[in-house]
């Protein structure tokens, strides 16, 4: 049994990176069809198989025609482009009535919006058969209006690098680019529970004494939205018999080989910590870490009799301990390897005095808008309604025991669903 750990908030920082590095450094890869794609991380980096636009094409509902042509003299006007259709070859001395989109006919250089026209307007189909003509402005620069080969990416060009995250601009570019599937890494598989013999699942009825587990919903929906696949198994028992069967079922082989087991709950000090006091004995360290909401936590490789190890990660039960937990030490864990956007960080101004506890880093919560940080919830740990409706952390640093109001702070912006 090793003796129980103090550490800073850097120092689990790192712990926990070495950690998810080592457990799932190497996800390896798989082919998807870009409409399963959407918020996985690309695996190789991409080049354009061909140029967009592949042709030269109108920008504009108008005439295509040569600037040569262009004069006093009125021009002879020929069938129109249509988009999707290719163009015959422009005559010399003549006009095309070209539509948004169209390939730009060989022997036009330009093409005057019907605007700029007399008349503006394109003829119909019997005029243009009685040799309809139109008058256009004598001066135009060759290439107006028109969307060049290549202008947007060239033929060869990179396109994306490895390690993005692909969203809704970079699979529209591949799929105008003519890719119908990408390797991206595969999801690695997270197994997540709760302890408590108080907690029951939504959606079901209280007993005196009990609680609805908040935890599971919470932490699944940030894993996933950081590119996780994770099962849930619930809440399991107080009773280390019962938690010891119940985890050692759930990690069976199935059809998930998983990279690491979240746990929430059972870590602190209380005489049923079941998580602590079953687990010490197979691996996993547990401690405080200098930081409030979230001090309890354990982490290390789980070493059960008839099990391939695994990485464990312990959060406290609290939910917002849990939800902070997850912020500050195993989200930025999984940013690297997963393609996660960093979590941005700004400077505001705080709009009401904070006192912080010393000796420990202080993360409150609150809504950041236009520069201004205003706290909600206060320290406590239970307060899920100012958690759902904050949208960044500040950090106050173990030293500070009191923020006066109009106090520049860091705010660190959270809240977008990863």
């Amino acid at each position: 049994m090793t003796s129980p750990f103090r550490r800073s908030v850097s120092e689990h920082r790192a712990g926990l990176k070495d950690i998810i590095e080592k457990a799932l450094g190497n996800p390896g890869t798989e082919i998807l069809a870009l409409d399963r794609a959407l918020g996985r991380t690309l695996a190789t980096p991409i080049a354009a198989p061909r140029s967009l636009p592949p042709w030269d094409n109108s920008q504009m509902d108008g005439y295509a025609v040569n600037t040569a042509d262009l004069g006093p003299e009125s021009l002879r006007v020929v069938a129109p482009i249509a988009a999707g259709i290719a163009a015959p070859a422009l005559q010399p001395g003549t006009a095309a009535p070209i539509m948004t989109g169209a390939p730009v006919p060989a022997g036009a250089n330009t093409v005057i919006p019907i605007e700029a026209a007399e008349p503006d307007r394109f003829p119909g189909e019997a005029e243009t058969a009685s040799g309809f003509r139109v008058r256009l402005p004598a001066i135009a620069e060759p290439g107006s209006y028109i969307r060049a080969t290549g202008s947007d990416i060239a033929a060869g060009d990179p396109v994306l690098a490895a390690g993005t995250r692909l969203g809704p601009t970079s699979l529209g570019l591949l799929a105008g680019l003519g890719i119908g599937e990408v390797a991206v890494l595969r999801r690695p598989a997270v197994l997540l529970l709760s302890t408590g013999d108080e907690l029951v699942a939504p959606g079901t009825e209280l007993a005196p004494g009990q609680i609805h587990d908040a935890n599971t919903t919470m932490l699944a929906a940030a894993l996933e939205s950081a590119g996780c696949a994770v099962t849930t198994v619930g809440v399991l028992d107080d009773s280390p018999e019962s938690f010891m069967a119940s985890l050692g079922q759930a990690l069976e082989a199935g059809e998930r080989s998983y990279r690491l087991v979240l746990s929430s709950g059972g870590i602190s000090m209380g005489a049923f910590d079941v998580v602590k006091e079953v687990l010490i004995n197979h691996g996993i360290e547990f401690g405080s870490v200098a930081m409030q909401p979230g001090g309890p936590q354990g982490a290390g490789i789980l070493g059960l009799p008839g099990h391939a190890p695994v990485a464990f990660i312990a959060f406290p039960g609290n939910p917002v301990s849990a939800f902070v937990s997850y912020e500050m030490f195993l989200r930025p864990a999984l940013a690297e390897l997963l393609g996660l956007p960093e979590r941005q960080q700004l400077l505001a101004t705080l709009t009401e005095e904070v006192a912080s506890m010393p000796h420990k880093v202080q993360i409150r919560r609150g809504s950041y808008s236009g520069g201004v940080f205003t706290p909600m919830g206060g320290a406590s740990s239970h307060l899920l309604a100012a958690l759902a409706g904050s949208n960044s952390f500040i950090l106050i640093d173990e030293d500070t025991t009191v923020l006066p109001a109009g106090s520049p702070v860091q705010v660190l912006i959270i809240g977008d669903g990863s």
